[in-house]
């Protein structure tokens, strides 16, 4: 099942549904409480997509792949590296990645992401995938720039529009081995595949929840492989996993005032 977040030109708050064919199906509630599906329908052309959740935090993992973690220079890690991006990251497909003018380089990342069903702490591997809702695709945009001269990620990966996500979260999907890719302008830049990750998703999960509450809609997004590289204003990238779909957002510059203006 494919769940969509979704608004028309008639009502622009946002509406659940589930993507059926070339077409949305609205739904009661929300895809967190077992919603009944209503009558109406809209063709997917004539939707606008959303976000497909709502995130109270992204907790991404870092270099959870080992052509990556070499790639840029560090030694493979024996536990997670995890940080946290915000919510006002967060847009959805076909919205622009705001390039800031504090950067001169800002990278995309194609990533897994993971959608939490509903609140868990500190919950066994073998209970991950009972409280995973499913999967989607994710940008990790990161200002690589400001990454090596800060020596952590924090203002790196949190600007406004650097977790591009979606186009929808599916939920009947094995996510053991799947394939992960990126596309700057139609070429590919980075592929690999799910079964290459370091940490695997339950241990993952189940990690995180050790940490922090996870709450319903909060994401994880799961690390990049190698071939990362910079976006410059008027580039169009894509994030494309098997199973799932083509997350497609392009990247304009940043019109706004230097912090130092």
């Amino acid at each position: 099942m494919k769940f969509v977040r979704f608004a028309t030109a008639g009502r622009p708050e946002p509406v659940w549904g589930v993507l059926v064919n070339d077409e949305v199906v609205e739904l009661e509630g929300d895809c967190f409480s077992t919603p009944a599906r209503r009558k109406a329908r809209h063709p997917l052309s004539q939707v606008r997509l959303l976000p497909p959740c709502s995130p109270t935090k992204v907790v991404a993992v870092g270099l959870n792949y080992r052509d990556h973690a070499r790639e840029l220079g560090f030694p493979v890690p024996d536990e997670p590296i995890i940080f946290l991006k915000p919510p006002t990251s967060v847009i959805g497909p076909g919205d622009a990645i705001v390039h800031p003018r504090m950067s001169s380089q800002v990278d995309y990342e194609a990533e897994l992401g993971i959608v939490i069903k509903d609140r868990i702490s500190a919950i066994k591997p073998g209970e991950a995938y009972g409280h995973i809702l499913g999967y989607t695709c994710a940008n990790d945009v990161t200002a690589r720039d400001l990454q090596k001269k800060d020596g952590q990620w924090t203002r790196a990966k949190s600007f406004d529009t650097f977790c591009p996500i979606g186009p929808w979260i599916e939920t009947d999907l094995d996510p053991g081995d799947l394939l992960v890719e990126s596309y700057l302008n139609g070429e590919r830049k980075q592929s690999s595949r799910t079964s290459q990750l370091i940490f695997g998703i339950d241990w993952l999960v189940s990690f995180i929840s050790g940490i922090m509450t996870l709450c319903p809609g909060d994401l994880i997004i799961t690390g990049t492989p190698a071939g990362i590289g910079p976006m410059v204003p008027g580039d169009e990238v894509e994030v494309r996993i098997e199973g799932i779909g083509t997350l497609k957002n392009r990247v304009i510059a940043d019109f706004g005032l230097r912090i130092s203006d």
